[in-house]
């Protein structure tokens, strides 16, 4: 598998090695002891799978406490996938990164804890698969509106299909210092 480094220290691209014939192809999604040789020690509690039609826009999401690292992938489909940093005290706080997720290019995004996250769907319908660190906490649900200014993610969908929660979500600046990880050198 190839490890592509971000500007976000800790996100990852992962591209995996496919193998693939004439009947279709194979690959590891995950492999605890290849992706700790490659410095990515993860332990796997809940996988998540989600169905959405193009246009809509999940995120930007994350839990605090009990923050959640994402391994995330999409089955069918393409989606434009995004991780921000909210880490308080972090030297990237508020900058984000995006990565083309596809059933085509078999690509995984690793996704920190302390990290936001959210996608945009690309194709008519996309399969999304996240692997997560931690389990869904309700009370530690948290949101930062997926078009904060100060942030500047830019979305390739300008008029997204968005969940109550979603549209609603305060910007960033906006949410109280306890309710932000905080960065550990």
């Amino acid at each position: 598998m190839k490890v592509i480094e971000t500007r976000l220290a800790g996100c990852v691209v992962i591209e995996p090695h496919v193998h693939g014939d004439a009947r279709g192809f194979f690959f590891e999604g995950w492999n605890r002891e290849r992706f700790s040789a490659q410095g990515l020690p993860m332990d796997f509690v809940q996988s998540n799978i989600s169905s959405s039609s193009r246009g809509v826009l999940r995120g930007l999401h994350y839990q605090w406490p009990r923050p959640q690292g994402k391994l995330v992938s999409v089955l069918e489909g393409e989606v434009y996938d995004v991780a921000v940093d909210i880490r308080r005290g972090s030297p990237t706080f508020g900058q984000w990164e995006a990565v083309v997720l596809s059933a085509e290019n078999k690509r995984q995004f690793w996704i920190p804890e302390g990290f936001a996250h959210g996608f945009a769907v690309l194709s008519e319908r996309a399969l999304f698969h996240y692997l997560c660190t931690e389990v869904y906490v309700a009370d530690a649900d948290a949101t930062v509106r997926w078009n904060d200014a100060d942030i500047a993610v830019d979305w390739p969908v300008s008029v997204p299909q968005l969940s109550a929660k979603d549209e609603s979500a305060p910007f960033l600046a906006d949410i109280a210092e306890e309710r932000l990880p905080v960065f550990a050198a």
